[in-house]
């Protein structure tokens, strides 16, 4: 039996990992999906002090409470910030680091660093007009999410803390010990962060690296196949 953590990204909740999370309970696996702080139904605890520590702790936290080690950390989108930044705090308890669509992150830097500047101009424009400081959720059309599940998807989504995405990571290179990795890239998806990343990733002998045809919500739209690569690290 492996234990799985799946940590969702910007604007969803533990609620998008279920199809995989079913998929990994029937194979015999201890599966966890946390709601990162103020989203989804942790929404009541919104609030502008909320940021990407916030969410690390909440990972982190997760993990040494419920004693969990050997564990495989997976992180879709902005999770990949999360899970680099609980992985540096707990190396010594996780197996292997998955990113799904997902940044994945160096010392010092914000996922505002690593996105594209008309993106960045965009959420800070859709900030702005919500309060300043609440980014309001990307459609699932934008996300390319299949159309039998955008509804679903944007019924589900809650906005997002801007700190989640200008606070930068610190870490301590305890998370570079961690060699066993994959990078699981959304083909369908346009997105020159993630390819970017993708390319480095099949450049580093740590990474296992795949693409799976379908949008930016891979756990959304082809549960089976990221199943099927998350129990490779099982």
């Amino acid at each position: 039996m492996t234990t799985f953590v799946l940590v969702h990204g910007a604007w969803h909740g533990g609620w998008c990992w279920v199809r995989v999370a079913d998929r990994l309970r029937a194979a015999g696996h201890n599966v966890f999906t946390p709601t990162l702080s103020g989203l989804s139904d942790r929404v009541h605890l919104l609030a502008p002090t909320i940021s990407l520590q916030t969410h690390i702790k909440d990972v982190a936290n997760l993990i040494a409470w419920e004693e969990l080690t050997d564990v495989v950390l997976v992180g879709h989108s902005y999770g990949g910030m999360v899970i680099t930044g609980a992985a540096d705090r707990i190396a010594d308890r996780v197996r292997a680091l998955v990113f799904v669509d997902a940044f994945t992150p160096r010392h010092g830097e914000a996922a505002f660093d690593l996105r594209a500047p008309e993106a960045n101009a965009l959420t800070l424009q859709r900030a702005k007009a919500n309060g300043g400081w609440r980014i309001p959720p990307t459609s699932a059309e934008s996300f390319m999410v299949n159309p039998a599940d955008r509804a679903w998807v944007d019924a589900k989504c809650t906005d997002l803390p801007i700190g989640c995405f200008s606070e930068k990571l610190h870490l301590s290179g305890a998370v570079d010990r961690i060699a066993d990795r994959v990078y699981v890239r959304a083909g369908a998806y346009p997105n020159p962060t993630f390819d970017k990343a993708l390319e480095a990733a099949r450049g580093d002998a740590r990474f296992r690296a795949h693409v799976i045809d379908c949008g930016h919500d891979i756990m959304v739209d082809r549960p089976e196949e990221l199943t099927a690569v998350l129990l490779e690290s099982a």
